[in-house]
């Protein structure tokens, strides 16, 4: 070691005693200068972004499993089918029936032609009888012909135009009643199809399945989760803050953190979304941020511990946070502890920036309470 380096330890040696000891062996320290970090810590998990899990609809078997952990799927492709033979009876009979009902409405229906035949036969034989009846009445205006054969034509026209009548209505009645059949049974076939989908479980969206839950053979009840997927090109760090320190986060503020699965490697993450809403259960707020260069490994769900600074500031005069106490230190002056008031700001576990009232020369002492006895 070089002559320098040895005078250079000596003077680090003599400075540190000097700091700590007064003339009169009282334990002193003196404001330095720093690099400080103001962080608030926060805690929470990694999930897939657009994570969502899946679940049955209806109680059965699974008959059959189409995908497995890890595969890449897209919207709507199939991934279980629930077993649906008592559905499948129940379509086909719902399709039967609204077929029937299609047909008794259209222009092969046997009822309603059956019916449109009798009142084209009302028809023509109310119009025959008017026309009889107009015929005769004219003649018997003219003083041609007798009475009781006019009463005969008329009879017979009043006849005639209540058949017509009553056929019409028939056929109104028997049209309005297929059309509510047929509503029925579109009605129930469309309940049909709908209950039929449930058996066939599908992907919401573009995605990779993380998880499946269940598998060929197993049972599933309605609402039960089948399956877990998400997006794994990106991720989210859901973090979760103390009530007391949620008025200090902002969207963009940097975030320094380690999981379980990585050990004590250090990633970067930026704020990107506070939740106004507190969980009453811990008292907490969520707080989500995004990788600023995504890990290579695409685990989820790892526990995270992390700091999120909310300010920095270089070379900053600060004190040990034992030396202060409502903004004031002890100060080793001419013998005397003297209660001095400072100015404070950036504030750490360790660590109190001084903005002003004393300096780098001031002699203090390092734990408040001992300058109170």
């Amino acid at each position: 070691m070089s002559i320098l380096s040895y005078r250079m330890q000596a003077f680090a040696i003599l400075q540190m005693a000097f700091c700590w000891f007064s003339c009169k062996d009282k334990p002193v320290i003196y404001p330095q200068r720093k690099d400080i970090i103001e962080t608030v810590y926060a805690s929470g998990k990694i999930v897939s972004a657009n994570e969502y899990q899946l679940s049955a609809q209806v109680n059965g078997a699974v008959l059959k499993k189409l995908v497995r952990d890890g595969d890449r799927v897209k919207k709507g492709q199939l991934l279980y089918i629930i077993s649906h033979e008592a559905e499948k009876e129940k379509i086909d009979a719902s399709l039967k029936s609204y077929a029937v009902a299609s047909i008794n409405l259209s222009d092969q229906s046997p009822l309603l032609n059956d019916l449109k035949l009798a009142l084209q036969t009302a028809e023509d034989k109310y119009n025959y009888d008017s026309i009889t009846y107009c015929r005769y009445k004219n003649l018997w205006d003219q003083h041609i012909g007798t009475k009781n054969n006019l009463d005969n034509y008329y009879t017979n026209f009043q006849v005639s135009m209540h058949q017509r009548k009553s056929a019409g209505q028939k056929y109104d009645a028997a049209l309005n009643d297929l059309r509510v059949s047929h509503s029925n049974a579109q009605s129930q076939l469309s309940s049909a199809r709908k209950e039929w989908k449930d058996y066939f479980i599908r992907a919401d969206r573009d995605g990779v399945v993380y998880q499946t839950l269940k598998e060929e053979g197993e049972m599933v009840h309605g609402n039960e989760v089948v399956a877990l997927l998400g997006e794994n090109s990106d991720r989210v760090i859901r973090l979760y803050v103390d009530q007391q320190d949620i008025d200090r986060i902002r969207p963009g503020q940097q975030v320094l953190l380690q999981t379980d699965v990585t050990g004590s490697r250090i990633f970067e993450a930026l704020v990107t979304c506070i939740y106004p809403v507190m969980n009453e259960s811990d008292q907490t707020f969520r707080v989500d941020a995004r990788f600023t260069e995504l890990p290579r490994q695409s685990f989820i769900h790892s526990s995270v511990e992390a700091n999120i600074i909310i300010q920095k500031k270089d070379k900053a005069l600060v004190l040990p946070k034992s030396a202060l106490k409502n903004d004031s230190v002890y100060v080793h002056a001419r013998g005397k502890d003297v209660r001095a008031a400072v100015q404070t700001g950036v504030s750490t576990l360790e660590y109190v920036e001084i903005l002003s009232g004393i300096d780098e020369k001031t002699p203090v002492l390092p734990t408040f309470k001992t300058a109170a006895r």
